[in-house]
């Protein structure tokens, strides 16, 4: 009999807002590769490095919190909200998010397991099949932090298949962040749920925020981005999630996506605000080719 991991919350809660103290946020932002809690997956397109430029485009006070796309939930960690609703089609990191949540101690002390940080550990690992929920999740973030730059990919089997990263810390996971993060987790108005995007419209009312933070890459030329980003996330999926973004800030909610600053992009947020950010590019895997590259932040 397997471990599952712990059921999400209820997703039903009282409206209380929370004001925002731009400043003091601003400033924890600027700390937030040392300050906890703090993500503790390395997620390609994580926007923990964008922090400082994100918190101008928050509002004054909001509801609910919810990030659709969870991946390494930096802006959830900075906030640290009370109402939240994280969630992620990928059934795997959810289920870590769930049980970092319930059990911080039991993984770390399963991780304390993989000491090693090598290419024939990795590949031990990765070709692991865990039966309990912590050592799955143990796993997850072994491979996250050793994996070349922290992508995750599977193969049409569904099976991890990310090479070996050459990590250049020996370090896999900060215990007391870890305790921090699953602080934050936990918290009994905090959701964490495997499901696409759109549940969002049947949940967030009026004063509530959404961060939208969909898989996209920035440095393809007109011709080929669309069919690039296609096999990330597909522009039927842009479009929906467009439509989605609009909707809600029809109702009142506040509505931030992040996105590709491109004009396929842009053309389909007519009706919002459009901000820049500027971060180097992670993916590139010659160093020298990692330049500096324009976002969009649509609010």
């Amino acid at each position: 009999m397997t471990d599952e991991p712990p059921i999400a919350v209820p997703n039903s809660f009282d409206l209380e807002m929370t004001e925002l103290d731009h400043s003091t946020l601003g400033k924890r932002a600027l700390l937030s590769l040392s300050a906890a809690p703090r993500p503790f997956l390395r997620w390609a397109g994580s926007k923990q490095r964008l922090l400082p430029q994100l918190v101008e485009y928050l509002p004054d006070k909001y509801g609910s919190y919810f990030e659709p796309f969870m991946g390494a939930s930096a802006l959830f960690f900075l906030l640290e909200p009370e109402n939240a609703h994280l969630s992620d089609m990928s059934t795997p990191l959810v289920q870590t998010y769930q049980t970092i949540a319930a059990k911080p101690k039991q993984v770390f002390d399963e991780l304390a397991k993989m000491d090693v940080l090598d290419s024939a550990e990795y590949y031990r690992i990765r070709s692991e099949k865990p039966s309990t929920a912590v050592r799955r999740a143990a796993r997850f973030i072994y491979l996250n932090r050793a994996a070349w730059n922290g992508l995750y990919r599977v193969n049409n089997k569904g099976e991890f298949n990310v090479p070996y990263g050459r990590p250049r810390s020996a370090n896999i996971i900060d215990f007391q962040n870890l305790e921090a993060c699953s602080g934050a987790l936990s918290k009994k108005s905090v959701s964490i749920s495997i499901s696409d995007f759109q549940h969002v419209e049947e949940k967030a009312v009026e004063g509530d925020l959404v961060y939208f933070d969909p898989p996209y890459v920035t440095g393809h030329n007109n011709n080929g981005f669309v069919d690039y980003n296609e096999k990330l996330f597909s522009w039927d999926d842009q479009v929906r999630l467009s439509t989605l973004a609009r909707k809600l800030q029809e109702r009142g909610v506040s509505v931030i996506v992040s996105n590709a600053h491109h004009d396929a992009i842009l053309d389909l947020y007519p009706t919002f605000n459009v901000g820049k950010v500027e971060r180097r590019s992670t993916l590139a895997s010659d160093i020298s080719a990692r330049k500096s590259v324009t976002e969009a932040v649509f609010h």
